[in-house]
């Protein structure tokens, strides 16, 4: 089964709350984001620390500090918080970046697995972090809190 991780879900909620309050011109705290999804603080603080690396969210220091998107929510995609947080996404070893199969002559699933984990990456590509704040009938009747089972 193909399924996100609790801190890649943790850090999509991250990126749309910051989304969903980028208009407010003011920076939000590790603190404010675990109060709105019930996060626990130390588990998200490192997920930040991670997306802060990842350039997707600015780290601003001092006693109006905080975190904000690193740019627009229409400029970053899901993709690139799934692999700034959990890295590259494969679903068999043969669709990795490392090398070949050991099975590459005579395979028979190389080829359309591929094209599964292309499928994949397309999918999550398209989908922007503007996209998470837009509501829809499935987020409407679970809520905020189910916000991303994108691969169950």
């Amino acid at each position: 089964m193909l399924k996100l991780t609790k801190r890649t879900d943790y850090g999509m909620m991250a990126m749309r709350y910051l989304a969903e309050h980028a208009g407010e011109n003011r920076t939000h705290s590790a603190r404010d984001i675990a109060d709105a999804y019930d996060i626990p603080l130390p588990v998200l603080a490192k997920t930040l620390q991670s997306l802060t690396r990842a350039k997707l969210i600015a780290s601003h220091q001092g006693a109006m500090g905080g975190y904000t998107l690193a740019r627009s929510a229409q400029h970053i995609n899901t993709f690139d918080v799934i692999c700034a947080l959990d890295g590259p996404l494969v679903i068999t070893s043969c669709t990795s970046v490392h090398g070949r199969c050991d099975m590459a002559g005579h395979c028979k699933v190389q080829e359309p697995l591929r094209r599964v984990n292309d499928g994949i990456k397309s999918l999550l590509s398209s989908i922007s972090i503007a996209d998470l704040t837009k509501p829809d009938k499935d987020s409407a009747e679970t809520g905020a809190r189910g916000l991303v089972n994108i691969l169950d």
